[in-house]
């Protein structure tokens, strides 16, 4: 059994060692500061992101495969673009998604299946997403030229604990379906609350995490995209001080092993 690791660099930023191989998630690589906040969402005064990258660049792409859950400004970024190989694997949600990064000279873009892709004795699968209430949050994506979508991806081996990366979804059926679908002993939840300008969260906040938490109270949560981005309510003591026994909130640079 290879060693299951989950290294937080910042946001939504993970390197998830699965099955002996390393894979680089939702790469937002630029220096802290350098974008504005987003008009469409609370604190859009705030410059983005909030703190810099732990560690450095080439250690950060220094992976077997990337995976992007969805093509948004703060899971993806021409810094990424620029210092990723761009022979490596690389699986996105959808054909749009794939266009976007062959696009800009990726030669290997694979698109993650629901009924499973295969990978290096991984199977991955997608989830779907609720990127905040789908009737009320898309209409606003679409007024505002963004994409709505975004997956998230489970992790399937013979020598590895179940692991599921949830995405940019706030707590919702398509969720419980993975939940029950999959049983992961290892969850990943994006859960800053980040919310917008019609008061919607897009992702998970405290009353998300507690409904998870309770809902599968034998997996490991881990609390991810945190602290970073302008338009964020929920921060890393708020979460810690839900007191939530079976939810982590590690820092950035932070490696959890299992």
């Amino acid at each position: 059994m290879g060693k299951l690791q989950i290294h937080q660099i910042r946001n939504a930023t993970i390197i998830v060692t699965y099955n002996n191989k390393r894979f680089l998630i939702d790469p937002w690589l630029m220096p802290k500061d350098y974008m504005a906040g987003f008009d469409a969402g609370l604190n859009s005064h705030i410059r983005q992101p909030r703190v810099e990258l732990p560690i450095p660049v080439e250690k950060i792409v220094d992976v077997d495969a990337v995976i992007l859950t969805h093509y948004h400004p703060d899971h993806w970024d021409d810094f990424a673009a620029k210092a990723i190989n761009k022979n490596i694997p690389f699986f996105v949600q959808s054909e749009t998604d794939k266009k976007l990064i062959e696009n800009l000279g990726f030669k290997d873009v694979r698109i993650i299946k629901e009924n499973g892709t295969d990978f290096e004795g991984i199977k991955l699968y997608k989830t779907n997403c609720q990127h905040g209430k789908r009737e009320t949050v898309k209409p606003l994506c679409e007024q505002v030229g963004m994409p709505y979508d975004a997956m998230g991806v489970v992790f399937k081996s013979e020598n590895e604990k179940t692991l599921y990366v949830a995405g940019d979804t706030i707590w919702c059926e398509e969720v419980k379906e993975a939940l029950d679908k999959f049983h992961p002993e290892i969850i990943v939840t994006n859960s800053c609350g980040a919310t917008v300008i019609n008061g919607e969260r897009l992702i998970m906040d405290k009353n998300d995490m507690k409904e998870i938490s309770s809902y599968t109270k034998n997996s490991v949560i881990i609390a991810s995209h945190m602290d970073t981005v302008s338009h964020l309510t929920v921060t890393r003591d708020d979460i810690k001080n839900l007191k939530l026994e079976n939810v982590i909130v590690p820092d950035d640079n932070e490696i959890l092993v299992y």
